[in-house]
């Protein structure tokens, strides 16, 4: 197996991303590679100081660098050789079965439609965020930031990425899913919400529980949290503050913890023929390490396959 990872991509690169790999390598299988894209003169005389690691790491030369502030359409077409499009390029030609960037993450999501684009019958990947339960565990909210404004039809394909996540990376059987709204009556809410609620109600294959309201987000309700980008990315960024409070004031409680980003590692985005995993900006090698580890239960339950089986029927 092969992971392709970022190099240049973060706000610390190229540093902290070699000192995640670094740290993933010993801990991945023997048989993972992972592949560093970037440029020669960070990455060689980093893979000249791995001694008996060197051959866990594969260099793969991209000489451009697409920038946090850039407009990603632009940069993408004008920057031909960054490491954004030769990642994806890799997924492409099926030579790395998963691509991990702490880079510019609009430039990750338009990268990947112009690229392996999304599963025939998806009408929009959606990015995914992980929610601590009370009880341990994690739970799934989707979308986080990709989608703004959804169609019920939208939110209801969350549901069933979701879903399949659960099942076959995370290993919940019979995955709960629920509908986050003001509340938990069947006409609650707006009508996009209302009509969502009546096509998840009778989506086949769905274990579908009503609605949700915020104060379910720690409980163990739902597995998965169905909601737009806009409100899941208010939920998640919310939360994070929370925990930002606690840890300023020397507090520490185990579910607030992990609300810590490095903790996950980083958001896959479902629904594209690929496994694309988005990091966070501000990524330490910790979150670089978790994130290639989440890499590699990705690739192996072929969570894109299980995708595309799914809505091919």
């Amino acid at each position: 197996m092969k992971i392709a990872l970022d190099v240049t991509g973060g706000d610390f690169a190229p540093e902290i991303n070699l000192e995640g790999a670094a740290a993933a390598a010993r801990e991945l299988p023997d048989d993972t590679q992972i592949c560093l894209i970037g440029q020669e003169d960070s990455i060689l005389p980093f893979l000249e100081a791995q001694n008996s690691l060197q051959n866990r790491f594969e260099f793969v030369k991209a000489e451009q660098v697409i920038e946090m502030g850039e407009n990603p359409t632009r940069a993408l077409s004008q920057k031909r050789d960054s490491s954004i499009l030769v990642g994806f390029q890799l997924l492409k030609e099926k030579k790395a079965s998963v691509f991990c960037s702490a880079g510019n993450t609009g430039a990750m999501h338009v990268g990947a439609m112009l690229t392996i684009k999304a599963i025939e019958g998806v009408l929009r990947p959606a990015i995914v965020g992980f929610s601590p339960k009370l009880h341990g565990g994690y739970g799934l909210v989707l979308d986080i930031g990709a989608n703004a404004d959804c169609k019920p039809e939208v939110l209801v394909q969350f549901g069933e990425l979701g879903s399949i996540y659960c099942q076959y990376v995370l290993g919940i059987n019979n995955p709960k899913v629920g509908l986050m709204n003001m509340g938990k009556e069947e006409k609650k809410g707006p009508v996009n919400l209302q009509s969502t609620y009546q096509l998840l109600r009778i989506t086949r294959d769905l274990n579908f529980i009503g609605n949700l309201e915020g104060r379910d987000l720690l409980n163990e309700k739902a597995d998965v949290i169905v909601c737009d980008g806009f409100i899941g990315n208010v939920i998640l960024k919310l939360a994070e503050s929370f925990y930002d409070m606690l840890k300023a004031r020397g507090l520490t409680d185990s579910v607030i913890e992990g609300f810590n980003y490095e903790a996950i590692g980083g958001s896959p985005i479902l629904g594209l023929n690929g496994n694309v995993i988005i990091c966070h900006g501000s990524s330490s090698g910790l979150a670089i390490k978790n994130s290639l580890l989440m890499a590699h239960k990705m690739a192996q339950s072929n969570i894109h396959e299980r995708i595309r089986d799914v809505f091919a029927r």
